[in-house]
């Protein structure tokens, strides 16, 4: 998810287990603890020149439930050793930092699996993403509560009762939370199903999530021989299906998806992607896996780049990612609200 959620997941870590003996300064080590995968994304612009190996780069090892073992002891040992002297010697254990930096850096991927992203949990051994596709990668439903229960808590010395209590208020209600987002996936897979069925498209596979910043609003492209059939639903909908579906044909053809690249850029998507040619040589290619919210063009989706063969080889010339005009949100609400 998003970074200020796991800086938030990741405080609350450090709280449970050495907010007693610490307080406020367990919350900030938690923080960086919960923040320690995202650095891939750094890393993997350092470690690859082609901009597609970077980009599937991120939640992958880093992800991992093996990297969590081995960043809670990397991690936990020089944190006890450059925290254990002087005044605070004996104040904290190497087994306390050790617990500190597992649960932080382990409950930051298994969060992400809950979203549509993917997170590669079994890495270096598998390259499989888990994703379960219940919640978007930002939804201050989620987040926001979390976040207040943990302000008030800091108001609170170590010692105080009080501060249990909103701890496991945050705790309980963004746990609350994330179970009913998964409940409502049943629900919406269910609705999508019933909806492709009743409009006659034989599809050989699905995928539904919600869109950003709610689980009101889901969206769900099924996937034919030739076509991506996209369409949106609300919880708010009168109507117990969506009628309006939208086609797109795939024009796999107009690439060849042998070079490793591509490969893997079809990999990072799950196979849901179409392509549009822009000019003589670069091509369009928009992950489906995520909506447009523009009316006009529902293929432009809001994950899309131009890719290009370079050096016999293709790479990302650019993200084509417009910032949404008065009337893409406009549209956005007017589904949210229903029909």
């Amino acid at each position: 998810m998003d970074s200020l959620t796991q800086i938030i997941l990741g405080a609350a870590c450090g709280e449970v287990v050495l907010g007693k003996k610490i307080g406020n300064k367990a919350l900030l080590f938690g923080a960086i603890g919960g923040t320690i995968p995202d650095l891939d994304v750094f890393i993997g612009r350092f470690l690859y020149s082609n901009e597609i190996q970077a980009m599937a780069f991120h939640r992958g090892f880093m992800h991992s439930i093996l990297f969590a073992f081995l960043g809670a002891f990397l991690f936990g040992w020089s944190t006890y050793r450059l925290y254990d002297t002087g005044k605070r010697k004996g104040q904290t254990t190497l087994k306390n930092w050790t617990w500190l930096f597992f649960l932080a850096i382990f409950t930051h991927p298994i969060l992400d699996c809950f979203t549509p992203y993917g997170t590669q949990l079994f890495a270096p051994f598998s390259n499989y993403r888990v994703a379960f596709n219940t919640i978007a990668v930002a939804d201050p439903f989620y987040t926001i509560p979390f976040l207040l229960c943990l302000i008030i808590m800091m108001c609170y010395q170590r010692n105080k009762q009080q501060r249990t209590w909103w701890l496991k208020a945050g705790i309980y209600m963004s746990s609350a939370y994330l179970f009913f987002t998964v409940g409502n996936k049943f629900y919406m897979d269910s609705v999508f199903k019933k909806s492709f069925k009743k409009a006659g498209i034989a599809y050989n596979r699905f995928s539904a999530q919600p869109t950003i910043l709610n689980t009101v609003l889901w969206y769900a492209v099924a996937e034919s021989d030739t076509q991506y059939h996209l369409t949106f639903y609300s919880l708010l909908d009168k109507k117990s299906i969506t009628e309006h579906i939208i086609s797109v044909n795939k024009n796999h053809s107009l690439i060849e998806m042998n070079d490793k690249n591509l490969q893997r850029l079809s990999w990072f998507s799950n196979g849901y992607y179409n392509l549009t040619s822009q000019s003589f040589n670069t091509i369009r290619y928009n992950d489906l896996r995520y909506p447009s919210f523009d009316s006009e063009s529902p293929e432009n989706s809001v994950f899309s780049f131009s890719i290009e063969q370079q050096d016999e080889r293709y790479d990302i010339l650019s993200v084509n990612r417009v910032p949404p005009s008065t009337k893409d949100l406009s549209f956005f609400w007017e589904l949210i609200k229903g029909k």
